[in-house]
């Protein structure tokens, strides 16, 4: 399954807009993600990433809501690389 999944921008690298990217925490693991497509996102904000690039901001307690989500169906698993 694919899923868009939002975690927390940690560092921010580059300025032209289109080659822009961050470290970004899904809920303990950090990956490299493309932000492009949210030139208004800052350090600190929650992004929705769908297949390594961030499509959308969204608050915490979304972000927060989408995890827990996410550990109900056991498909936290998907994002850290673990078989399900």
């Amino acid at each position: 399954m694919c899923l868009a999944v939002p975690g927390k921008i940690l560092s921010i690298d580059g300025i032209d807009p289109v080659l822009r990217s961050g470290r970004v925490n899904f809920g303990g693991i950090v990956k490299e993600i493309n932000l492009s497509y949210v030139p208004e996102a800052k350090i600190g904000d929650y992004v929705v990433v769908h297949v390594g690039f961030a499509i959308s901001i969204v608050d915490e307690e979304e972000a927060e809501r989408t995890f827990e989500y996410l550990r109900q169906i056991d498909e936290l698993s998907e994002i850290e690389g673990e078989p399900a």
